[in-house]
Parts: C-alpha cells; structure tokens; sequence
C-alpha cells in the first residue's frame, strides 16, 4: 500500500495507464484476427484491404511502445505472407 501522496497518486495512474494498454493489445488482438478470417476466407482483395487497415493499428500499438517495434513487424510479416500465399494456393491447384 501506497504510503505517501506521490506514491498513491502513481498507483491511481498506474492502474489507468494499465487499464489502457489492456485496451490497445485487445485492438491488437483484433485486427489480427480480422486479417487471419479474411486470409481463411479465400478473398485475396478483401484481405489486402483488411490487412490494410490493420498495419496502421498494429503500427500505432507499437509508436506507442505497447509491443515491440520488432513483434510488430513480425505479425505484419506474417500476415502479408498468408495474402500472398491465397493466390498461390490457387495456382498451384490448377497446375495440378
């Protein structure tokens, strides 16, 4: 427990500061999600728009040092490699 003022006051702050970057990774969480249905989907153009929108979350998440610069550029990277393999999924079955 908090024994002075200044340190009850950095609780309080803590515990919003908490409560706010809970929020921001559930963003996270969900724009991921919305580019993975999109890929389950088989819709290489709505994806492409999803992931869209989602790189600039997934970006803001990590300006604000919610996640790592790095992690961010790995789901990113991830993500567009799932896109890209929509379409060769496709080529490679009619190949067949």
């Amino acid at each position: 427990m908090a024994n002075t003022k200044q340190a009850a006051k950095r609780a309080r702050q803590a515990t919003k500061q908490r409560a706010h970057n809970m929020a921001q990774r559930t963003e996270l969480r969900t724009a991921i999600k919305k580019v993975k249905a999109a890929v389950a989907s088989g819709d290489k153009a709505q994806a492409e728009a999803v992931f869209k929108a989602s790189t600039s979350t997934i970006d803001s998440i990590a300006d604000k040092n919610i996640i790592h610069k790095n992690k961010a550029a790995r789901h990113k990277s991830r993500l567009s490699a799932a896109i890209k393999a929509i379409g060769s999924k496709g080529q490679t079955a009619a190949q067949a």
